[in-house]
């Protein structure tokens, strides 16, 4: 088994505070910039798994922050640099405390609703008649209220948002917008190397001055579902399951194995074996989406890597 780095405990020059997420965890720098670390944690049903997943950070930090690159020009971001494999150093930033997710087709968490009957996704009206998978008339905007680690995040309608005053009207029209623009692009890049963007998430945050920008992660395949585009349509005439990138293998494995992150389920063992295709199907993952051979990072000390690098780039 390659080296992972599951869990970290720098202490950098000028360090205010650290957030651990599900996956990254977040280092506060003077109230100034923070220095985001992608981990190899794995999480499926808002559950992070015992096991780290080899270069599964790196994969995360190098499509999120190359994707950045490609749509700052419709949508800014919170990036200034990549100093690591697995660091992003960017803005510090107020992150707004709900998930812009979209939704192109019905698959995964809409599917399943949809499949026990619910035909309103957070204050949409779904069409009767749908299939999974099948592609929606336009793309739709399902948010999620963001949760703690270990806890779930949970479908909001837009009224809702609103409502309760989680963000404001004018505020919200702008991340909606800005939504829908990183989808379209996001689609447009899939397209170019054979696959559909199925769903996806973005997180938005205020810089200091006001400035609404993306933040965290983008058109990762922990935050968004591909499928391929050759055969789609046919397989969906015959009601065969789709081929596709995303961690979603990882949930069927888990479900198949009596696992949804509901109360009393305990995660099965994955063995080493089964952690070491996760990692290859995540390199499959970055090569197919990125259209570039994967290299991997030096993983001999990792924690040593990422400090020693961090640490030049804030000098």
């Amino acid at each position: 088994m390659s080296q992972t780095i599951t869990d970290t405990n720098f202490n950098f020059p000028g360090q205010k505070s650290v957030y651990k997420g599900k996956v990254r965890e977040v280092y506060n720098i003077n109230n100034d910039l923070l220095v985001m670390i992608a981990t190899d944690r794995l999480s499926a049903f808002d559950v992070v798994m015992p096991k780290g997943i080899p270069f599964k950070g790196q994969i995360l930090n190098q499509i999120a922050t190359k994707f950045m690159a490609q749509t700052e020009d419709i949508v800014p971001n919170w990036l200034i640099a990549t100093p690591d494999p697995n660091v992003a150093v960017g803005h510090l930033c107020d992150p707004f405390k709900v998930e812009m997710v979209i939704r192109g087709y019905m698959s995964g968490h809409a599917a399943r609703e949809y499949k026990a009957g619910k035909r309103r996704l957070c204050g949409i009206e779904l069409p009767e008649g749908m299939k999974e998978n099948d592609k929606f008339p336009e793309p739709i905007i399902t948010p999620a209220t963001k949760a703690e680690m270990g806890d779930h995040d949970e479908d909001i309608s837009r009224e809702d948002i609103l409502k309760r005053g989680i963000v404001s009207k004018e505020d919200y029209l702008v991340l909606e917008d800005y939504t829908r623009k990183l989808f379209k692009r996001g689609t447009e890049i899939a397209a170019s190397r054979g696959l559909i963007l199925v769903d996806t998430k973005y997180e938005f945050g205020k810089t200091k001055d006001g400035k609404i920008v993306l933040i965290d992660e983008i058109h990762t395949p922990d935050s968004s579902r591909y499928f391929y585009s050759e055969g789609y349509q046919e397989r969906q005439d015959r009601g065969e399951a789709q081929k596709q990138l995303s961690k979603e293998f990882v949930r069927q494995w888990l479900i198949a194995n009596n696992f949804q992150g509901l109360k009393g389920q305990v995660v099965p063992v994955m063995t080493d074996e089964y952690i070491e295709t996760i990692s290859e199907r995540y390199i499959e993952l970055y090569e197919n989406i990125m259209g570039e051979n994967f290299i991997k990072a030096d993983v001999s000390n990792i924690q040593e890597r990422i400090e020693n690098n961090v640490l030049a780039y804030l000098s």
